[in-house]
């Protein structure tokens, strides 16, 4: 449905488009709601959104909803998931479209769910995609610098993050997070501010990471407010061994190799904290135009934690990708540690083969995407976790 419209938005010149582009956005958002009979209205929608993190807090929540015996519903960057049958989310978009997003929930309700657990992005929040969705629930894992040239400015980017609070009667809120007061000033009918030492000490965590702890504090109390018993919030979190692309482990030993989405700043920093010293790091940065200001901060990090950086392409789209490299190798000092290498596969062999018992190989920035995104839209087949495996062998 959206590919015909946005044919007839390529025919409108771009000034006049640009004025238009809010309620362009919203009425095609109004439209497929009414296209698919409001199906949110039946369903608890429960909203996650922050900067990290995200993807992490709707798996879990799903989890212990399902441990609970609850038919539910979920959609984030990594699946599409409808009372227990999922498939990959290959769109390349955390956040669908707003026909695709309304037809999940209409999936939902035909499955018979009574929960759907949303990843609602800025991006999408700015485009509409969560109009004509009522929102029970809204879930705040954290907000740090991103988006920053697409909202224009930080605060830009906050404001469309407190949107999705403004639809929802009951907000789940991180009071670690710096932006809690602003948060707070958003009524609610119900809220519950949470720190990572709120989760019962009953409950033994598989999942490594202070920030894994917050996102797990804040899949209790969700669920908790949803009206999920104790026993059922325990037995699901402690069975959750790993979220796909989110510091999952290829190897352990004789050295370990982890992928990690980790693509801010602060994603990067939690993740080097979490894995300690003798770190083999290959990362890029994204292209597209996309938050140029963070890829010499990606930088400064890695040359704070990692023995070896392995600079590597990742996303470049229509953007130069030496250029992008070169702008992350600004922000690192130490150019004995560093070394460029293109081609990702043969970055991530070059950081396998380098890397000694006791290391630890870290690949960030893409996680369990299932593509590399190139000029003029390309797409090329790719998963970080496969690569690494398939290297592995070859040793």
């Amino acid at each position: 449905m959206e590919a015909p419209l946005n044919f007839i938005k390529r025919l409108i010149p771009k000034p006049i488009f640009g004025a238009l582009q809010p309620h362009y956005h919203k009425c095609l958002a109004w439209l497929a709601a009414l296209l698919y009979n409001f199906p949110s209205r039946k369903l608890k929608v429960v909203g996650v959104t922050g900067t990290n993190g995200k993807s992490t807090v709707v798996h879990l929540i799903t989890a212990i909803l399902e441990e609970a015996g609850e038919k539910t519903a979920s959609v984030s960057s990594l699946r599409f998931r409808v009372n227990g049958q999922e498939r990959k989310n290959t769109l390349k978009m955390t956040m669908p479209g707003r026909f695709k997003l309304q037809k999940f929930l209409r999936d939902a309700v035909g499955a018979g769910c009574e929960y759907a657990v949303i990843e609602v992005t800025s991006e999408g929040i700015k485009q509409f995609r969560h109009t004509g969705i009522g929102f029970y629930m809204a879930v705040l894992t954290n907000v740090t610098p991103e988006h920053i040239e697409s909202h224009g400015s930080f605060d830009n980017y906050r404001a469309a993050k407190a949107e999705l609070f403004k639809k929802a009667k009951i907000h789940i809120l991180n009071g670690e997070d710096p932006s809690i007061d602003y948060f707070l000033k958003i009524p609610a009918r119900d809220r519950i501010v949470y720190t990572k030492k709120d989760l019962p000490p009953g409950i033994r965590l598989k999942l490594l990471g202070d920030f894994n702890l917050e996102n797990a504090v804040a899949a209790y109390h969700a669920a908790k407010l949803l009206g999920v018993d104790f026993t059922a919030i325990k037995s699901a979190l402690e069975k959750v061994e790993g979220v796909p692309g989110r510091l999952e482990f290829v190897q352990r030993e004789p050295f370990a190799v982890v992928v990690d989405y980790a693509h801010t700043p602060d994603a990067l920093e939690k993740i080097y904290e979490t894995l300690g010293g003798n770190s083999v790091c290959v990362l890029g940065s994204a292209g597209g135009g996309r938050d140029k200001w963070k890829r010499p901060e990606m930088g400064k990090i890695a040359g704070r934690f990692c023995k070896k950086i392995i600079l590597t392409n990742e996303d470049p789209y229509d953007e130069n990708p030496e250029e992008i490299l070169n702008d992350v190798e600004r922000g690192i000092a130490q150019k004995n540690k560093l070394q460029k290498i293109l081609d990702r596969r043969e970055a991530i062999r070059e950081a396998i083969k380098s890397a000694e018992p006791g290391d630890t190989v870290i690949i960030t920035g893409k996680g369990a995407e299932p593509w590399l995104m190139g000029p003029n839209g390309t797409k090329i087949p790719w998963d970080d976790r496969e690569v690494a495996r398939e290297e592995l062998h070859k040793i």
